[in-house]
């Protein structure tokens, strides 16, 4: 969506929402809380005017007092935490949460979410308040897959991988939507964007993704979307900015009509992308329609119910004209109102509606920002053991990063009562006397834009090592910045456009920091916060350690202070490839996935795909499945033995890939089951992971379609997608 911090809704008066519940008859049906969403939804539709439906049809939907209805905004975030509504906790970016592999966790974040919005919700609304941000649809998870680092919105990603994205989207929606056997659903998510898109940012109003190779949109851009329709139950689908093959994705037949509701029988609302509708008529976006009557009812017919925006106003006189029937009206406004029916918006009261405000960024849900910002952090490197280090070292705090609270809560983030930045963090756990703080240096050597201001850095090499010279170890707090990297942002800067990277590299001056502490003898500790992968090749070579921290949140200096010291032994793993450089990957507006992410890289990376570095060690026994062969119906269970051989408690994350070796043109490897377990120092477990036929689906060349193929499946269990890391197994399919 288009970045708005200003709000400019409309409010309700407190007397006007009386006048209208007053105004309104109480002996119609759709005012029976006892009847169904479905018997209500029916009874109301036949009671509106076509005005007052094609006014319903529009993210803020006014008021229709003589009803009784309430105003309603379908607008509000939740991408990881309640967003640019006040108050509330943040929890890391969704792409470090990613890096946890932890659905059951993030299935507890997103359920503390929902009753913080509950909460708010009723808060809002006791306040006659009913604007943007305020409602209870909100528009998460963004399941697009990360395939490209370049991406500025890849930090609001699962990462790169179409399973993954698959199975922590569905503890996403799972979380916010509530018990599917509730009687109404604790609020709505929403899938998006729908469908192929992840950049660029710069010109996604214009861009057409075309010549999409089947295999890859359905083996990669497309699996996750299914999964949060038909596993579950997601009620929102966005459909995304860019065309699809020619047509705007909001105007697409195939993706929204032949594909989601077709093939995948899908019952529920299609939204737009903000603005997106604009796009199809307007100069230099896709303009591929007259004018806004003529997009609008394209994308109603084609399967767009909500618009996020002001162009559908002009369907009301499109309908008299005869462009659209009011039949095909209803069945958008049909969606509409049941989904407000199940969420219990238009009832007086109901369950959900008595969580208390007290939920809002309480004691229990900062504790689990910490939990889930402990498991975000992935160690990349620890030369000589370096880490944990030892409390009786005087350390020097520099870099950019090391004390700004606002990078920590990403893009798309709520307002924290406090953060811990990682200064504070180290602070908690050593004497003051043991820190020396300096920031030393800028992210960029110069920053301009209407929101980022910098002053050139000019960096003194005697400075910097007088500033540090008394410390025994170095932590380099460095990376990139949310105000860098993001959605469709007004930044232009060496190696960054449009919200976009158009490097991958460290930026120079905290790279030339890096070389100078090398070259004087000092020990350094990388904390490089980014919410995307970084070519830190020299830094790899320059640093002691390295910490992946992404955008930790408001628990994240605490987090990286506890795996620093020791207090925390850590357990992420990568969702995204970790490329040298440029050099190694495609053109970024090239949508073919030969080259990219782990499945198609045939050149060895920086740090792969599922890669993550313990205090403690862990050996792979030899895996056995329970049966050989596998026929449709059955599923397969694969014993991994693991064993902890290091002198730490630790978490591992056992992966489990599958190849089809008579398969030249697909993925080298795909992952099909991942599973997190905690195993004592010296303890061995049997991880059992259940493997259904489904798991062992394939693109079908033949038919342009996937589905388990006969013959035989490799299957690699190990601790990261690397080779080296995986040993192997063979199933027969038939």
């Amino acid at each position: 969506m288009i970045r708005q911090w200003t709000i400019a809704c409309f409010a309700v008066t407190c007397i006007f929402q009386t006048q209208a519940q007053n105004n309104a008859p109480e002996q119609y049906p759709y005012q029976d809380i006892k009847l169904s969403a479905e018997q209500r939804t029916d009874d109301l539709l036949q009671r509106l005017t076509l005005e007052e439906k094609v006014s319903l049809m529009q993210n803020a939907s006014p008021a229709i007092p003589r009803l009784g209805i309430k105003p309603y905004e379908w607008w509000s975030e939740a991408l990881h935490g309640i967003a640019r509504a006040g108050r509330a906790t943040v929890f890391p970016q969704s792409i470090g949460m990613a890096a946890s592999f932890d659905d059951v966790l993030l299935y507890e974040v997103f359920n503390a979410v929902s009753d913080e919005a509950r909460a708010k919700n009723r808060n809002f609304n006791e306040k006659g308040q009913y604007d943007r941000y305020k409602g209870l649809t909100v528009w998460t998870p963004n399941i697009n897959i990360f395939r490209d680092p370049r991406w500025g919105r890849g930090q609001e990603t699962y990462g790169e991988d179409p399973y993954l994205t698959g199975r922590m989207g569905i503890a996403v929606v799972r979380g916010l939507q509530g018990p599917e056997d509730a009687k109404y659903n604790k609020l709505h998510a929403c899938a998006k964007h729908y469908a192929v898109h992840s950049g660029p940012e710069w010109n996604r109003h214009n861009f057409n993704a075309e010549n999409i190779d089947p295999r890859d949109l359905w083996e990669t851009y497309l699996p996750a979307f299914k999964d949060l329709v038909q596993k579950a139950g997601v009620k929102e689908v966005m459909c995304a900015y860019n065309r699809f093959e020619g047509d705007p994705c909001c105007g697409s037949k195939r993706l929204l009509t032949q594909i989601l509701r077709n093939e995948w029988g899908y019952k529920g609302i299609v939204v737009s992308d903000c603005g997106a509708i604009g796009d199809f008529f307007q100069p230099h976006h896709h303009n591929t329609h007259p004018d806004a009557a003529h997009a609008s009812v394209d994308a109603v017919l084609s399967g767009t119910d909500l618009e996020c925006g002001d162009n559908y106003k002009s369907i009301t006189e499109a309908a008299k004209q005869g462009l659209i029937s009011e039949e095909k009206i209803n069945t958008s406004v049909r969606r509409l109102l049941k989904a407000r029916f199940e969420l219990g918006e238009m009832n007086p009261t109901h369950p959900w509606a008595e969580i208390p405000y007290s939920v809002v960024d309480c004691p229990k849900h900062k504790e689990l920002a910490l939990k889930i910002a402990h498991e975000s952090l992935v160690l990349l490197q620890n030369k000589d053991n370096l880490l944990p280090l030892n409390r009786q070292m005087k350390v020097a705090v520099i870099g950019p990063n090391a004390n700004d609270s606002v990078m920590q809560w990403g893009n798309y983030n709520g307002f924290p009562s406090h953060t811990v930045t990682l200064l504070e963090g180290i602070r908690a756990k050593l004497p003051q006397t043991q820190i020396i703080y300096e920031p030393i240096c800028g992210l960029t050597d110069a920053i301009h834009s209407k929101d980022i201001t910098a002053q050139k850095s000019v960096l003194n090499e005697q400075v910097l090592m007088d500033k540090v010279k008394d410390a025994d170890v170095i932590i380099f707090a460095g990376g990139i910045s949310p105000q860098l990297e993001g959605e469709e942002m007004d930044v232009s800067v060496t190696g960054f456009k449009g919200g976009d990277r158009t490097d991958i590299e460290l930026p120079a001056i905290q790279r030339e920091v890096l070389s100078l502490l090398k070259n004087n003898g000092k020990k350094v500790v990388f904390i490089n916060f980014s919410g995307s992968a970084m070519a830190i090749v020299p830094e790899s070579e320059n640093c002691n350690a390295i910490l992946q921290a992404w955008y930790p949140g408001q628990a994240g200096g605490s987090a990286i202070a506890d795996v620093l010291f020791g207090d925390y032994n850590p357990s992420g793993r990568l969702p995204i490839t970790f490329y040298k450089g440029l050099e190694q990957l495609p053109d970024y507006e090239n949508y073919s996935m030969k080259g990219r992410t782990y499945r198609y890289m045939t050149e060895e990376p920086l740090f792969p795909f599922g890669y993550g570095l313990s205090y403690t060690r862990f050996s792979y026994g030899k895996a056995k499945l329970n049966q050989s062969k596998l026929q449709k119906g059955e599923k397969v269970i694969l014993t991994i033995p693991v064993k902890n051989v290091g002198q730490q408690d630790g978490a591992e994350v056992v992966q489990v890939y599958i190849s089809r070796p008579d398969d030249k043109e697909g993925p080298q490897k795909t992952l099909r089951a991942f599973q997190r377990v905690n195993i004592a120092k010296g303890e061995k477990q049997n991880v059992n992971i259940e493997l259904p036929y489904d798991s062992f689906e394939w693109f079908d060349s033949t038919t342009n379609t996937m589905h388990p193929i006969d013959g035989t499946y490799k299957i690699y269990y190990g601790s990261s997608s690397k080779a080296e890391d995986l040993r192997s197994i063979n199933i027969q399919i038939q």
